[in-house]
């Protein structure tokens, strides 16, 4: 919503697609085009290429004096009629190759700028399917265009441009709100719903009702390449929705990893935890390993190697392929957790002591008091502690109303 006076010019969207005031410089204006068009370029930003052909429309019609005079007192109507002065440039990519150096080829940036929207689409994988590679096929609909009418909506010279919009799908209303000040406010038409054509309800494609595309169902098989991640994407060009007078867009795959009961990944590494048993931890042992592509490693921890609870070991290249260099792999990296028994027989004890280091010895005061040990519940703890809080806010709120400070007359 924009205010100004309305002796000004008769119609501002021109300025208002370059978010510029109809009375502001030229140096504003260029300054305004250029963040724009940098925004909006079909090579950084393919969907928005009617967007961007806005923008230099209007920056082509505001930067040339001549026009940009008949434009304030005519509007867009008066341009169309005969305000095409001399000068300027031949065409708004004339001005931003002069901004730019010339640096997108013009073929590129016709391309696309007609380029249709891609499609995205969520494929969920398993980690085996991560290593080993999977072929997956997949079952999507997209638009394609309607052979019925080749697109066109219904019958041959049916479809015409919508008269209350001129083919720009938005309406202007203007309201007077005081002397010399109006409000502008733009909204979607209400003829043609944006659509910026109709077609007469009997004229239009039996097949796709006016709407120029169907939808089709397609299967496409996705090669999953060894070694390929969680958020990668496939890319099927051309395989996207279609639409009358655009080249297709694409088909954009991307990956969904599933959790795995065994391995977390990180990156190219493999991480998993095994228990073991205290005797194992104390003695050495033996695990066997079942890899994600279904074969079996062993590894071993000679006797007389004593593993700690938590202790972390790694095998070389037994973690997930690389991608596009699949016979490199990461790190199988290997948490140790330690099953200690809950209670020992005390017939036992004195084997036991024999074979471990001796205890360190413990001066105990005369006058030390023995206390009891028992066993804490986390989560009652945790309930204990919040409910003691509550009781203290209680006890503050009891006590807010009483005056607890006398001051001292005399």
């Amino acid at each position: 919503m924009r205010w100004f006076y309305i002796k000004m010019v008769k119609e501002t969207p021109y300025y208002d697609i370059l978010g510029v005031k109809p009375n502001c410089t030229n140096d504003e204006l260029k300054k305004a085009y250029r963040k724009l068009a940098l925004k909006y370029h079909p090579d950084k930003n393919p969907n928005e290429g009617e967007r961007f052909k806005q923008i230099s429309q209007a920056y082509e019609v505001l930067s040339n004096p001549d026009k940009r005079r008949i434009y304030d007192q005519a509007g867009e109507q008066g341009i169309k009629e005969g305000g095409a002065g001399g000068g300027g440039f031949s065409s708004p990519m004339d001005l931003f190759d002069m901004f730019f150096g010339g640096g997108f080829s013009g073929g590129r940036r016709r391309g696309r700028e007609r380029k249709g929207k891609d499609v995205i689409h969520q494929l969920s994988v398993t980690l085996e399917e991560l290593y080993k590679g999977a072929v997956r096929k997949l079952a999507l609909q997209k638009n394609v265009i309607c052979e019925k009418c080749e697109g066109r909506g219904g019958k041959k010279g049916a479809v015409q441009v919508c008269p209350t919009c001129r083919g720009t799908g938005m309406q202007v209303q203007i309201q007077q709100l005081g002397p010399g000040m109006i409000q502008q406010i733009q909204t979607v038409c209400s003829e043609c719903r944006g659509q910026r054509e109709i077609i007469d309800p009997k004229d239009r494609c039996k097949v796709c009702q006016g709407r120029k595309t169907v939808r089709d169902r397609k299967i496409l098989e996705v090669h999953v390449d060894k070694g390929m991640k969680d958020g990668q994407k496939i890319v099927f060009s051309g395989e996207g929705d279609q639409e009358p007078g655009l080249e297709a867009g694409d088909l954009i795959i991307v990956l969904d990893e599933k959790e795995h009961a065994v391995f977390k990944r990180t990156g190219n590494d493999l991480i998993i935890r095994i228990n073991i048993e205290l005797v194992e931890s104390l003695c050495g042992f033996q695990k066997v390993i079942r890899t994600l592509d279904d074969r079996d490693v062993v590894i071993t921890v000679l006797p007389g190697e004593v593993t700690k609870h938590g202790e972390v070991k790694c095998v070389l290249n037994e973690g997930m392929p690389m991608y596009k260099n699949p016979f490199e792999k990461g790190q199988l990296i290997i948490q140790f957790l330690v099953n200690f028994p809950n209670a020992i027989p005390p017939e036992v004890m004195p084997a036991l002591e024999n074979c471990l280091p001796p205890r360190p010895v413990v001066e105990i005061p005369e006058l030390a008091e023995e206390c009891q040990l028992i066993d804490l519940d986390p989560e009652q703890e945790t309930r204990r502690r919040r409910q003691h809080v509550a009781n203290a806010y209680d006890e503050d709120d009891e006590n807010s109303g009483v005056n607890r400070v006398q001051c001292a007359t005399g």
